[in-house]
Parts: C-alpha cells; sequence; structure tokens
C-alpha cells in the first residue's frame, strides 16, 4: 500500500489520521475569512463564492481520497466518502443554525441561488441511481452518466449565475434576512488580491494532500481493524475529509455571512457529487456506478432527502423554532443520527 502507513501500528495510522483531520480543519477556518473577502473584492456573492472558491477548496480533501482509493480498487471507501460527505456536510448546516443566534439559519439564508443551488444538487443525486439501474454504457472505459454529471454541474453554475444578476423572485425581507455581498463593498479589506489568491491556493493545495494521507490511513485502519470499509468512508474518512465545510460554516454563520456558510455546504455538496464521477474515471474495472452496494442506494436517498427537508426549510423560513433552530436543523440532525445506526450495524 503506498505511503507505507499500513506497515505502522494502529495508534500511530490513529495518530496520522487525527493530525490530517486537524491541518484540513485550520486550513478550512482560514480558507472561510479568504472566502468571505474574495467574495466581497470581486462582487460575486456569497452564494457563488460559497459553490466555487469555499465549495470546491474545502472539498479537495474528499475529492482525493476518493478518486485514489478507486484507482486502488477501493469502491466501498470511495463511494462511501464521496456519499458520506455530503449527509455529514448538510448536517453541518443544522450545526451553524445552531451557533447563528440571530434566529433560524435557513431563514435569513434564503434566496434564489440557495434555492437553486439545492435543486441542483438533488437533480445531480439522481443521475448515479439512473446510472446503477440502467444499462452498463462505458465510452472510453467511462460511464456516460459521469461526463453528465460534470455538464450539468456546469451548466447549474451558469444558471446560478444568471439567478445572481437577475432573479426573477425574491424572498420576502424581514428583520433577520441576510443581504448578500455587494460590488460597492470591494475594497473594505486592506489585502491584495493577488495575495488573497495565493494564500487560497496555498491552503487548497494543503487540505489535497492532507486528505491522500488520510486516505490511505483509512484504509490502513479497515486492514487492521477489519472494520466494515462503506461506514469508513461513509462516517470516518467523510467527517474528517469534511471538516473544512464545518468549520468554515460555523465560522461564516458567527461572522453573520449565513448565505456564505449555506453556498460553502449546499455548493461543496453539488461538487461531492463529481466524487463520484472522478472516482468512475480513476476506477479501473468497470463502472464504479456498478459497484454500487444497498448502502450506498440508502445513502443517496438519505441525502435526496435531507437536501429535500432543507429545501422546504428555505421555502417555509420559520423565524425560531426549537432551540433557536428551524424545525428543518431538527430534522436533518436526527435522519443524520438515525443514518449512523442503519449503516453501522
Amino acid at each position: 500500500m503506498p505511503l507505507e502507513i499500513s506497515e505502522l501500528t494502529l495508534p500511530i495510522t490513529s495518530v496520522i489520521f487525527a493530525v490530517c483531520a486537524l491541518v484540513i480543519g485550520f486550513a478550512g477556518t482560514r480558507l472561510a475569512s479568504v472566502a468571505v473577502k474574495l467574495a466581497e473584492r470581486t462582487g460575486m456573492g456569497q452564494i457563488i463564492a460559497g459553490a466555487l472558491f469555499v465549495g470546491m477548496s474545502t472539498s479537495l480533501p474528499g475529492s482525493v481520497l476518493s478518486v485514489t482509493t478507486a484507482w486502488q480498487g477501493y469502491t466501498d471507501l470511495a463511494i462511501g466518502n464521496a456519499l458520506g460527505g455530503i449527509a455529514a456536510q448538510t448536517t453541518f448546516l443544522a450545526v451553524a443554525d445552531l451557533v447563528y443566534r440571530k434566529g433560524n439559519l435557513e431563514h435569513a439564508a434564503a434566496s434564489a441561488t440557495g434555492l437553486a443551488q439545492a435543486t441542483l444538487l438533488m437533480s445531480m443525486l439522481a443521475v448515479p441511481v439512473l446510472a446503477y439501474a440502467g444499462p452498463d454504457w462505458m465510452i472510453f472505459h467511462i460511464h456516460p452518466a459521469s461526463i453528465l454529471l460534470f455538464v450539468i454541474y456546469g451548466f447549474g453554475l451558469s444558471l446560478l449565475a444568471e439567478i445572481r444578476n437577475e432573479p426573477m423572485w425574491h424572498p420576502k425581507k424581514t428583520d433577520v434576512t441576510d443581504e448578500d455581498a455587494k460590488e460597492d463593498d470591494n475594497d473594505i479589506y486592506p489585502e491584495s488580491s493577488q495575495r488573497l489568491w495565493g494564500e487560497f491556493f496555498a491552503l487548497s493545495v494543503i487540505t489535497a494532500l492532507a486528505g491522500f494521507v488520510i486516505g490511505q490511513s483509512g484504509l490502513a485502519i479497515v486492514a487492521k481493524t477489519g472494520m466494515n470499509e462503506t461506514a469508513v468512508g461513509t462516517f470516518l474518512t467523510a467527517i474528517a475529509t469534511s471538516l473544512p465545510e464545518l468549520v468554515s460554516a460555523v465560522a461564516a454563520a458567527r461572522l453573520g455571512a449565513v448565505n456564505l456558510a449555506l453556498g460553502n455546504i449546499i455548493g461543496g455538496n453539488a461538487f461531492d457529487v463529481l466524487f463520484l464521477a472522478a472516482s468512475d474515471i480513476a476506477y479501473r474495472d468497470g463502472s464504479i456506478y456498478a459497484a454500487f452496494t444497498d448502502q450506498h442506494l440508502f445513502t443517496i436517498g438519505l441525502v435526496i432527502l435531507m437536501t429535500g427537508v432543507l429545501l422546504l426549510g428555505m421555502l417555509n423560513r420559520e423565524k425560531r423554532g426549537i432551540g433557536n433552530i428551524g424545525w428543518e436543523s431538527v430534522a436533518m440532525l436526527g435522519l443524520y443520527l438515525s443514518s449512523i445506526f442503519y449503516l453501522s450495524a
């Protein structure tokens, strides 16, 4: 096994895993701050910045893990990590809701682009299910569904920009509704654009490398403990590589940038679906969708349901609820915790 991690003892492997998770968490914290500044510097807005800047960069650890493990033939870990990351990150919105004390986060962050992002995510999640149930076609060893996912994602980003620039409807404004970043806010930070972009890419590289090491550590943990590979991917590595989303979402919520928190999570989730497409390209023994198990299908159903709950919450816009969070946050927490018992059994 690469990196010789498999030759280390379980305690040392666990320490390496934990250290890399901390590195990813630290980088994610700083990425949230840089993304806020880039959002305002470019006039792109927090929702789009969350999808492009934070969503993609904080997803790098998970994407590197899924692709490298798929290349090595560990499909359960690769698929479980991709889908488990989406479930965990959606749950992180409920955690961010807990620290946002002005009201329900989904109420404050309701926007046309946020709703469009959630709809794009649900549409993308349906494609792997169709690929699993449909004909096992291949084009140069790549399933057409993988190509379709990239096309849908690119088309979705163009729609998000269009909806943000010329929305056809607006949410009703309340005293809690958050305003997105405006173009006239561009010069409130002293750092140069060159410095911000340099820091952004440097932190992205660090998280990507840490994600690769976590993937190899996860494989070693599976080999040494006999734990279920899907469970390790869905929970252990998925949560570890998703720490940037948790840290940056909570940090953004504390800053009051709730649109960035929402855009980070939902944008990152849509990018995570592309893990499956990239893993399919890396997998050398056929279509990765053919390797889906009942547990993987369960996780896809779970994340579609959780995203639907989030979407309904943004439309319903409950101002305050149980523990000052919305009913949708309570429901997402309940769904995720319940899934742990099922998938770990």
